[in-house]
């Protein structure tokens, strides 16, 4: 088992060093992830059931939303003022937690 990881370290570490050496595929992929914000929230509803569950100004420009499902996956989207979204991050395991006791 320890030859196996010492001959996949090597792998390991170019792989790690290619991702961070060339970081503008990331750039690319992300304008993939970019439409109308009707088209982002109708896809999130559609493919994973997710609903609105939190909402924020960033700055002036933009507004960072939060969608989440009952099954536990979750998407947080910036739109700009334009009215186009993009998702910035997706995961799974979103639990909301209600505040019990006094406001802070």
């Amino acid at each position: 088992m320890v030859g196996n990881a010492i001959r996949v370290l090597p792998q390991a570490v170019i792989l790690a060093a290619a991702a961070t050496l060339y970081p503008q595929m990331a750039g690319a992929q992300a304008v993939l992830n970019c439409a109308d914000r009707a088209k982002v929230i109708e896809f999130l509803a559609k493919q994973y059931s997710e609903k609105q569950a939190a909402v924020g100004m960033v700055n002036q420009q933009a507004v960072m939303e939060l969608y989440a499902a009952d099954s536990g996956t979750w998407t947080l989207v910036i739109t700009d003022v334009s009215g186009r979204s993009c998702v910035i991050l997706a995961g799974k395991s979103w639990e909301t937690i209600i505040p019990v006791g006094p406001k802070a």
